[in-house]
């Protein structure tokens, strides 16, 4: 590994006066297009800003943050758990719960490339035009877990999760049910698009009815939302005459709100209504019924963003790397009973 670009070169492959470079990467009196010109170029040679660089240089502990929309969501648990186990001893972690807010995910962003991080891992549900600019233009390390639907020369861990719902409703076919009711997340976020794709590719593969009243987003991925949405869907499928025999959970907390619904209406779980989450979180595995979910590896994934950060810090010029993880079914009692 060779030695660690300069300022100074920076500033030349920006073709611009090192004082200028130097009022680019740290915020101060510089216009819009002298910023991303500056940051482009620093990022194309691989230059650490000073801070990020001095801590690595002298074996201090780098601060990484941990970006996510809501830190309450025991998904982002998991990944915290594995980036810390990763990181822990050579680094200081911080999380970031933007409030599933994207402008307050740019402005983190964009306040990081001015010293107030050395790198960032972030797990974004919206991501916008100006998140990936941001993101594009920052001169500190990041890591996105997920995927930001553009060419993007940033490292990546990715899961698809249509691949997961396709999984869900095999199995509900495979088991004998045959209408299957869905409640996705937001369809403004990437999961949510991600599902509603999967969703409508294993209807149309199974040749399973697919109609307005079998489809309901909820307002969030939270239990709250999933009580109301599958209240929803059951008052609009009885009322269709849409008999549902099952229901497919953007993930496992709407899941478990959704059969707290199902339970007010005095049916029972799975003999009346199969449900199914995603994310196979902790919950999946302690609640009653136990719940049949997709595990999109959320330790494995904050494994891997955790190396791959490392491995940016140490070789920061290095290729970018996008690495594909694979979901997996857990079949539990909410799809096949206790005696199954």
């Amino acid at each position: 590994m060779g030695t660690k670009p300069t300022l100074h070169e920076v500033a030349a492959a920006a073709g611009v006066s090192l004082a200028s470079a130097s009022r680019a990467l740290t915020g101060r009196s510089a216009s819009p297009e002298m910023v991303r010109k500056v940051r482009l170029a620093a990022k194309r040679i691989g230059y650490l800003p000073d801070a990020t660089a001095r801590s690595l240089r002298l074996g201090g502990h780098p601060q990484v943050v941990f970006a996510v929309d809501d830190i309450g969501n025991p998904n982002y648990v998991q990944m915290l758990r594995a980036i810390e186990e990763e990181l822990g001893e050579t680094t200081r972690i911080s999380v970031s719960a933007t409030g599933r807010r994207p402008d307050q995910t740019v402005e983190l962003v964009r306040m990081l490339s001015m010293g107030a991080g050395d790198g960032l891992i972030i797990s974004p549900l919206r991501v916008t035009p100006a998140l990936r600019q941001a993101l594009a233009d920052t001169v500190v390390p990041v890591v996105v877990i997920g995927t930001l639907h553009s060419e993007l020369s940033i490292d990546s861990v990715f899961v698809d999760s249509a691949v997961a719902v396709g999984m869900v409703v095999d199995h509900l076919v495979e088991i004998g049910r045959t209408r299957i009711g869905v409640i996705n997340g937001p369809g403004n976020t990437n999961p949510g698009a991600a599902r509603r794709a999967g969703f409508a590719a294993a209807v149309e593969r199974h040749g399973l009815v697919r109609t307005e009243a079998l489809q309901i987003t909820a307002a969030d991925f939270t239990v709250g939302a999933g009580v109301d949405a599958a209240e929803r869907l059951l008052a609009a499928t009885t009322e269709s005459g849409d008999k549902i025999d099952a229901i497919v959970c953007a993930n496992d907390l709407i899941a478990i709100g959704a059969i707290n619904a199902i339970r007010r209406q005095g049916l029972r779980v799975p003999e009346d209504i199969a449900v199914t989450g995603i994310d196979d979180t902790d919950l999946a595995a302690l609640y009653s019924p136990p719940l049949t979910s997709v595990s999109l590896q959320s330790e494995r994934r904050g494994r891997i963003a955790a190396r791959m950060l490392s491995e940016r810090f140490a070789d920061p010029s290095r290729p970018t790397r996008r690495e594909t993880v694979e979901a997996t079914l857990v079949i539990r009692a909410s799809t096949i009973g206790e005696s199954a």
